[in-house]
């Protein structure tokens, strides 16, 4: 839902940061690694109730995954070789793997010692499947239909409730108040579950 006005506020910003990284060693899918690194540790770093260090490691993986696209864009736009294609998809996948993983590892560091339910976070982990199946089931078809949403991205995506910027938000949230993480989780749940539905309406009017 905010995606858009967040684009519009940090594009520019985000540009600039990525031509001052702009060096021969550093590509949009090193970038991109990073990212995934650091979610990962963050993800670890939770499960262990380090909660600072996983909010530390959650925000900096976001930025470096912020990065990638628009370093990307400067590359082609320098004339420089590089394949959209594949760097699109080593991105969706890396976000896939960083958004369950810290989910999972809040839920192992919120429930651990605790009478914190992880039913929440199983019901987060559910509604995040069926809503990237709905997008991405969503891009392929648009894709081979020629019905393509171009908003800059790799893939035709479907705006909803639930985006980036409120899953960078949430999972923030997380961090910073273990203690309510579960009642949290059962908000977002719900949150995303309607976005997978008005995700799952919007892509099969948009195809019919």
């Amino acid at each position: 839902m905010l995606d858009a006005a967040a684009r519009r506020v940090l594009d520019e910003p985000l540009a600039r940061a990525a031509a001052v990284l702009d060096r021969p060693w550093l590509s949009p899918d090193r970038l991109t690694l990073a990212g995934l690194v650091l979610g990962l540790g963050s993800a670890v770093a939770a499960g262990l109730q380090a909660w600072t260090a996983a909010l530390v490691l959650w925000l900096v993986s976001r930025l470096a995954d912020g990065l990638d696209g628009p370093l990307a864009r400067q590359r082609r736009a320098a004339g420089s070789p590089g394949d959209a294609g594949s760097g699109g998809f080593f991105d969706i996948t890396a976000d896939f793997l960083v958004y369950g993983s810290t989910v999972l590892g809040v839920a192992i560091g919120a429930t651990r010692g605790s009478d914190a339910p992880w039913e929440p976070f199983a019901a987060v982990l559910l509604a995040y499947y069926v809503n990237g199946t709905a997008f991405l089931a969503f891009s392929s078809i648009a894709e081979r239909a020629g019905r393509q949403l171009d908003d800059g991205r790799s893939l035709s995506f479907l705006g909803g409730l639930a985006e980036g910027t409120e899953t960078i938000a949430v999972h923030a949230l997380w961090l910073l108040l273990p203690a309510v993480a579960w009642q949290v989780a059962w908000g977002w749940a719900a949150v995303v579950a309607l976005s997978a539905a008005q995700r799952m309406v919007a892509g099969y009017r948009a195809l019919r």
